[in-house]
């Protein structure tokens, strides 16, 4: 189903928001088989995970057919990129018809047409962006896809938008008092560090800047931290599920902040991790997603790492797409923190490449609405410069997994036993 040009925006982005659940499953099947039979012709890694499986195109023609085909992680991707370069056997257009490439940890590379990034649009519509808003956009621009995605985004929404990335608190601030800006667009816990520090400035956030909406992702939204915003500072909060790779936005939340319903650009699985196995609503399990929408980009049944449920309940707002639950875990060995995923692997490829440590463990954490990372590590000889080790490290990991380690701590020799896991999620959301 396409969206005809005479549908008027009103509370819905589009006709694909209120689709009947019986016609959207239809919509979908039509759309995953083409998706299917595009990547097996035009993807060499696509068309190798069909022929493994013993299939073709043919055998994949609905969601619960999905389940013949192993998942695919970001582990593979990165020995895919490795072995298929610079895309790792995904791309479905010749190269030269590229008109994006983004790079993400890794690095992967992933390559965009123009006419596909406006795929946050739908969520920004959701939560009440339009034109006349000012929105200060706080994603970055270098690299990651995630600054220009949010901007081409909003502007579809009719917003303007000020590119400004992370850092510079103080010109934030400024920028929102001369700009009169309306909307924030970023993690939660840089605008709550945005507002201490107005706070400490002097200013009344409520009564001196014309803040009223702010939309998050990549970083969990702990309960008490919507309900600051929303009660003390007057903010609305609306948050979305995004990951990377399959291309965007996947769940995004309504009016009634009760579950993130799906995008109808992708297939959305809950499974088993162990076995790929589809779990039914309610039962938690991993998010596996299948683009349908990107015809440059042959990915096919993405693990994403991370555990959820899905909720088919119809939902007040009047959006008929089921919606995903509350994310509770990880399944893998990579952690999302500010924004990033740590990946165990790359965390022991720069930690490791040091000959003064003997162990280490990655320890993430949670203080005053910012995540923290803490490294732990043994070292073979405790006359090593511990300051210059660290710096150095920190160099690397930066480079690397593009996040700073915020503290180290040095420990005796048989304090990281051998079978201590590589990072460590200590983080609580109350």
């Amino acid at each position: 189903m396409a969206v005809t040009s005479r549908f008027k925006r009103g509370e819905f982005y589009d006709e694909l928001e209120t689709m009947p659940p019986a016609r959207r499953q239809r919509y979908l099947n039509r759309r995953l088989a083409q998706a299917v039979e595009l990547a097996y012709h035009k993807a060499l890694s696509a068309r190798a995970l069909l022929d493994g499986a013993g299939l073709g195109p043919d055998d994949i023609k609905t969601v619960r057919d999905l389940e013949k085909l192993p998942i695919t992680r970001k582990t593979d991707l990165l020995e895919l990129e490795k072995k298929h370069p610079p895309y790792g056997g995904f791309l479905t257009i010749p190269p030269e018809d590229v008109e994006r490439v983004f790079v993400t940890p890794g690095p992967l590379y992933e390559p965009m047409q123009v006419a596909s990034i406006r795929w946050f649009a739908k969520a920004f519509w959701a939560a009440g962006f339009r034109k006349g808003d000012i929105v200060t956009n706080t994603f970055t621009y270098h690299m990651s896809p995630a600054g220009i995605l949010m901007h081409e985004s909003l502007r579809d929404c009719g917003a303007t938008v000020i590119p400004m990335g992370t850092g510079n608190t103080e010109i934030q601030i400024q920028t929102m008092r001369d700009l009169k800006v309306t909307g924030y667009i970023g993690t939660p816990s840089f605008l709550m560090t945005i507002i201490k520090r107005a706070e400490e400035m002097g200013i009344d956030v409520r009564r001196q800047l014309s803040l009223r909406k702010s939309w998050f992702t990549g970083e969990m939204l702990a309960p008490s931290v919507r309900k600051t915003l929303e009660e003390t500072y007057q903010i609305n909060t609306a948050q979305a599920y995004a990951v990377t790779e399959p291309g965007g936005a996947i769940a995004y939340e309504c009016r009634e902040k009760s579950g993130m319903h799906l995008m109808d650009d992708y297939v959305v699985e809950i499974v088993d991790p162990r076995t790929g196995r589809q779990l039914r609503p309610g039962e938690q399990g991993e998010i596996v997603v299948t683009p349908i929408h990107n015809k440059t980009w042959g990915l096919l049944r993405f693990g994403t790492g991370d555990i959820s449920q899905l909720i088919v309940e119809p939902c007040p707002c009047g959006r008929t797409a089921s919606r995903l639950g509350p994310l509770v875990g990880r399944t893998t060995d990579a952690v999302k923190v500010r924004g990033m995923f740590v990946v165990a692997r790359q965390a022991e490829q720069v930690i490791n490449s040091f000959d003064p440590v003997s162990k280490f463990q990655l320890v993430v954490g949670h203080k005053d609405q910012r995540d923290e990372i803490t490294l732990r590590i043994e070292l073979k000889a405790e006359t090593e410069d511990r300051t210059r080790l660290a710096d150095d490290i920190n160099r690397r990991f930066q480079d690397v997994c593009r996040l700073r380690i915020d503290n180290f701590e040095f420990v005796g020799k048989g304090t990281i036993s051998a079978e201590s896991k590589t990072i460590v999620d200590s983080r609580r959301w109350d």
